[in-house]
């Protein structure tokens, strides 16, 4: 079977071709194609409340590319799921329906905590060590979620109005960054030892600058990395060290996130698996496929 996953972000939308079968009983994802669109939506949203009509006609053409690469795929299922950026734009609904129109295509505005258990339908728990309970920190350009997950379940999930493009745009609030370290204080009390699990387009990214063959990077590593980040501007980012213009201006800011978390929740190292959103709705359209079945 082949699934076809769209994630419209607050930076980026994607779009993930994934392959999927079962070797031995178990299932087995191979991706066939990922599409990424700087499009940004998140700096009108956050700024102005509403998405531009420049934007909007960036999306819905995109999207209208999207459909078509759809049909050629020929998949046996898709999925279209807009995150923060769309829930707080004041005309989602009305962009909702024209992609509807005039892509022929079916999208959900997802709300902080369907995103955080698309995020965790990954079947990480399967790479994970039963002895410790694990924080997944999913970052993206509205919102960060975190699940605490420890003897084989999910204990707690919450999202927050806090990420790259909210940083970037100075529009995060004092309040809700109080608000996540007492979460994370409260919900993660009593779980030891605790890990982290990151997810997301730049932990990917920082994880890749490590040149690590293991998927594991420490916490004075990651403060390492940020402090190095930092002390390049903007146009050294893009130039020397090769970052697209999309992703130099927002990495220190995920980086910032993942030090803060880990920092709060007294967490020595994160464990960077290279999967997010759309990873996620791929494994659970094919969790509901082989159900159906």
């Amino acid at each position: 079977m082949i699934f076809a996953a769209v994630d419209i972000g607050s930076n980026a939308m994607r779009l993930l071709f994934c392959r999927a079968y079962d070797v031995n009983g178990k299932p087995h994802f191979s991706k066939e194609e990922l599409i990424r669109l700087p499009i940004r939506l998140g700096e009108d949203v956050f700024l102005n409340g509403k998405i531009s009509d420049k934007k909007a006609e960036k999306l819905i053409t995109a999207m209208r590319g999207f459909r078509e690469l759809i049909k050629v795929y020929e998949v046996d299922g898709y999925r279209a799921v807009a995150t923060s950026a769309m829930r707080d734009a004041s005309n989602s609904d009305e962009i909702i329906e024209r992609i509807k129109k005039e892509a022929d295509l079916e999208v959900e505005i997802i709300d902080g905590k369907l995103e955080a258990q698309l995020v965790f339908s990954n079947h990480i728990e399967e790479l994970l060590n039963p002895k410790h309970s694990y924080l997944y920190i999913d970052v993206g350009g509205g919102s960060t979620e975190l699940t605490l997950y420890s003897n084989h379940k999910v204990i707690a999930s919450k999202s927050f109005n806090i990420g790259t493009v909210r940083m970037l745009l100075n529009k995060v609030e004092k309040d809700e960054w109080e608000l996540m370290k007492e979460w994370i204080k409260k919900t993660t009390l009593g779980y030891s030892p605790l890990r982290a699990i990151g997810s997301g387009g730049n932990i990917n990214k920082i994880f890749k600058m490590t040149k690590k063959e293991n998927k594991n990077i420490s916490y004075s590593k990651l403060k390492g990395i940020n402090d190095m980040l930092n002390s390049y501007t903007y146009e050294e980012r893009v130039e020397v060290l090769g970052l697209k213009p999309d992703r130099a201006d927002v990495i220190v800011h995920a980086s910032k996130i993942f030090i803060t978390i880990m920092k709060t929740a007294d967490i020595d190292d994160i464990f960077v698996p290279q999967i997010g959103l759309s990873d996620g709705i791929v494994h659970d359209m094919y969790d509901k496929a082989k159900a159906k079945k």
